[in-house]
């Protein structure tokens, strides 16, 4: 039977949630994270940005190609001057960071519940196949019955 509930499985997730929180890379975000919050000349690009991608909306929706080729090509030009800015470049450093560490947290935990499952069933690790499937014929033979 099992041995814990839906509700209880996620609660532990929340706590492994916060620990991830606390962690050095959570924490290298974060202060990135402001810095780029108090930079005047990350929130001039940012606000022009914005800008300048309404009147690409506009441009497109009243189909005026020549006028959205130009303010695409000024939006690409103020991203281009963004990533330039080295506390934008170290933001986007710790995003990685931060999202590389949730990767590792999430196939740990798949491939943890498979090795689980494949060791509970009396399968092969190896081969990665559970011992619930009809018809296996592990070595020293099977310890159920087969039905021909």
């Amino acid at each position: 039977m099992a041995k814990y509930t839906k509700s209880e499985v996620v609660e532990k997730a929340a706590e492994l949630a916060k620990l991830i929180a606390e962690t050095e890379e959570v924490e290298f975000f974060k202060r990135a994270e402001e810095a780029i919050n108090k930079n005047d000349k990350v929130y001039r690009l940012m606000e022009d940005i914005k800008h300048y991608q309404k009147q690409a909306v506009n441009f497109k929706h009243y189909n005026k190609p020549e006028a959205l080729k130009k303010v695409e090509d000024k939006i690409d030009a103020l991203m281009a001057e963004l990533d330039e800015i080295p506390v934008v470049e170290e933001f986007k450093r710790s995003q990685v960071v931060v999202n590389d560490l949730l990767q590792l947290v999430s196939s740990t935990i798949s491939q943890t519940v498979t090795n689980e499952i494949i060791v509970s069933t009396g399968g092969d690790l190896l081969q990665g196949k559970t011992g619930s499937k009809p018809g296996c014929h592990q070595e020293g033979g099977c310890e159920h019955e087969h039905q021909h």
